[in-house]
């Protein structure tokens, strides 16, 4: 579909050329109807990198000419949540998730991005663009997760999924350097390639996933588990991601739940009662997109392996095709705009 090209329509907007986008589940969600707030009719796209071509007047953080990374996540950082740093329930009315939902996102040559201070990030000139892909959205969310898990060096930490933002996950729990890390995954492809670069992280399927993880750990279950993977029942042979995550957690343990589900979960009070659990959940906090840039300059995080296929923009329907039906081993699919 052509469109316009976006122009400045507040002093705090810029317009970035952007150089390389990626396909996130989130957009498979709108596709299916299960994102309520999208406006019908957008371009979708939340997760890329470009070039700065126009800013304005109030825009003092970037300039024309700066490659930047783009946040998922649109906040005034003025008001109360943001600045808590809870910046995914920015109270502005432009406020949250807006690129690729509420506004046209950057699944194409162009993007508008409001408070541009805010949502873009320079990009270290040591770092490819094909490295700092993946910071606005999927590596923010893994960040966040591992942040608000409270992950210390004794801990066994279960991660659910070991998609894009499963792995983004396990990257930075890996920082926090936890005694053991064990991933399930009932996808082979998907398993072998965390055995293959992360030998050292344990994996699992769903059917055996509750027997493991009590097995492999110091107190009869994980002591901080997260639940990145968002299936219902039919799509893990019987078993509810949701479910697994507070079943292999230990008493007393953190629960965190970043997936988004495309039908309502059941929150079994009864069948838990006693085991003291604390759930964190909700929306990425897409603030800390500068620390990550850092971390990949430094070499302490490298999320390049995820992207498996790389597709022009022209070719995007294909590109969508392969991911949603999770063709030929693929993690992240890059689109060259």
């Amino acid at each position: 579909m052509e469109k316009p090209k976006p122009t400045i329509k507040h002093e705090r907007d810029a317009i970035v050329k952007v150089t390389l986008a990626s396909i996130c589940s989130s957009d498979l969600h709108i596709k299916h109807g299960s994102v309520l707030k999208a406006v019908e009719g957008i371009t979708v796209g939340h997760e890329m990198v470009g070039i700065v071509e126009e800013v304005g007047s109030a825009v003092t953080h970037v300039k024309p000419g700066d490659r930047v990374t783009v946040n998922v996540e649109t906040f005034c950082g003025e008001c109360f949540f943001c600045k808590k740093g809870f910046v995914n329930n920015c109270t502005d009315k432009n406020g949250g998730w807006a690129l690729g939902c509420r506004i046209d996102g950057g699944q194409a040559e162009y993007v508008r991005v409001p408070f541009a201070d805010r949502g873009l990030n320079k990009i270290p000139d040591t770092v490819t663009d094909r490295r700092a892909l993946l910071v606005g959205d999927v590596l923010a969310t893994g960040y966040w997760a591992a942040k608000i898990s409270e992950i210390t060096e004794e801990d066994t930490v279960l991660i659910i999924g070991a998609g894009p933002t499963g792995i983004c996950t396990l990257l930075c729990a890996m920082l926090k350097n936890p005694k053991r890390i064990i991933v399930c995954e009932k996808d082979e492809s998907r398993i072998k390639f965390v055995n293959e670069h992360y030998p050292h992280v344990l994996t699992v399927t769903p059917a055996e996933c509750l027997a493991f993880v009590r097995a492999n750990s110091d107190h009869g279950g994980a002591d901080v588990a997260l639940e990145v993977a968002g299936a219902g029942t039919d799509e893990v042979g019987g078993m509810n991601t949701f479910e697994l995550a507070w079943q292999c957690a230990r008493p007393n343990a953190i629960v965190t739940v970043v997936a988004l589900y495309e039908k309502p979960q059941t929150l079994p009070l009864p069948d838990m009662y006693g085991k003291n659990l604390t759930f964190k959940t909700g929306g990425v906090d897409g603030c800390d997109c500068e620390t990550t840039l850092d971390l990949i300059a430094q070499g302490k995080l490298n999320t390049e392996p995820l992207i498996t296929h790389t597709y022009p923009l022209s070719r995007i329907a294909e590109a969508y095709d392969l991911f949603e039906n999770k063709r030929d081993g693929v993690i992240k699919v890059a689109v060259e705009c």
